[in-house]
């Protein structure tokens, strides 16, 4: 059994950390403000805090910890505030990263733990030293490769930095995979793009969640990219094993690159997982595969997203995905321009 502290624990990564804990019957303490889903765990103990709040800090301090998890560092000075807090109380400091480190993220193949990484501009920097922090909307690579320094510099060897890919599943609040399982669906046609060659990549945050604690009872340490599927799939077949699994009618209309950025369609947000003009989204994991990283059957987790989207407020807006209107109003250009 292993000690562990979760900064965080109970939004969707954190949560799923969290329950891989406690179902590997590991000794768990929760560290949050106590807002996002207060009752998910209600049988582990919960210590009350802002990470930001040096008082709230010291209080973790006070124990040991055999690992601290953190899965909500996106500020840098928060960050090293942990770190000059923490850096006696525990042997070993998870982090959770992101891909979006890398400087060619999405934009080349091959991309490895030793890729380059994404730096702030001069200007930005000194505006994150007077300010303290930037829009993480703007710079999330940046700043997550900041935090990584910050984590890096603190534990070293006894780090484990984790960098996933588009994290995926129940309790998503991104709602982009979980567009396409609820688009596909409710049938009909339905706007795609013709890119369907086009090699994806995401976890299944139960997985990444699993893989977090293997390289925790194995001693792994070090930056690792986590991602799947652990074989190559493309961006079709996904969209084919979404209506299959989902015993859907949906009809599949194709639309190019062109036609979606000159009708001003969003990319990544608004047509979820469609980058344009890439084949393949390039995050190398053979380093992973060699330690035995392994992915669900992709028709279980579209069937339990959707089991999962379908107990939401249907009327609750989605923070992903093509409003109905605006796809209607591309699928008659679509029809007219043929």
């Amino acid at each position: 059994m292993v000690n562990i502290l979760i900064i965080g624990g109970t939004k969707f990564v954190g949560r799923s950390i969290a329950a891989e804990a406690l179902e590997r019957n590991h000794d768990v303490t929760l560290f949050n403000r106590g807002i996002t889903n207060p009752d998910a765990f209600p049988e582990v103990p919960v210590m009350i805090g802002n990470r930001d709040n040096v008082n709230d800090l010291e209080q973790i301090a006070r124990s040991h910890w055999d690992v601290i998890i953190d899965t909500c560092g996106y500020q840098p000075h928060s960050v090293q505030k942990a770190m000059d807090i923490l850096r006696n109380s525990t042997g070993k400091y998870v982090f959770i990263s992101t891909c979006s480190v890398y400087k060619d993220a999405f934009k080349a193949t091959g991309v490895t733990e030793e890729s380059e990484t994404l730096k702030l501009s001069e200007g930005d920097e000194s505006r994150l030293h007077e300010e303290g922090s930037l829009p993480v909307e703007r710079y999330y690579g940046e700043l997550k490769q900041l935090c990584e320094c910050e984590v890096m510099n603190t534990f070293g060897k006894d780090a484990l930095i984790i960098r996933p890919g588009l994290i995926v599943g129940p309790y998503d609040p991104s709602d982009r995979f979980t567009y396409w399982v609820e688009r596909i669906s409710r049938g009909g046609s339905t706007l795609v793009p013709d890119n369907l060659d086009c090699l994806i990549q995401f976890i299944d945050v139960r997985d990444l969640a699993s893989w977090v604690f293997t390289m925790i009872e194995e001693s792994l340490n070090g930056i690792w990219n986590v991602v799947g599927p652990t074989e190559p799939l493309r961006f079709g077949d996904f969209l084919t094993e979404c209506k299959q699994t989902l015993n859907s009618h949906a009809e599949f209309v194709q639309v190019s690159d062109q036609f979606l950025l000159e009708n001003e369609v969003q990319p990544w947000m608004e047509l979820p997982l469609w980058i344009p003009q890439i084949n393949s989204y390039g995050l190398d994991i053979r380093k992973v595969k060699e330690f035995g990283l392994k992915t669900r059957p992709l028709k279980e987790t579209i069937k339990e997203t959707y089991e999962w989207a379908s107990s939401r407020d249907q009327e609750l807006k989605r923070n992903a995905g093509l409003d109905k209107e605006k796809e209607k109003r591309l699928l008659n250009l679509r029809v007219n321009s043929h």
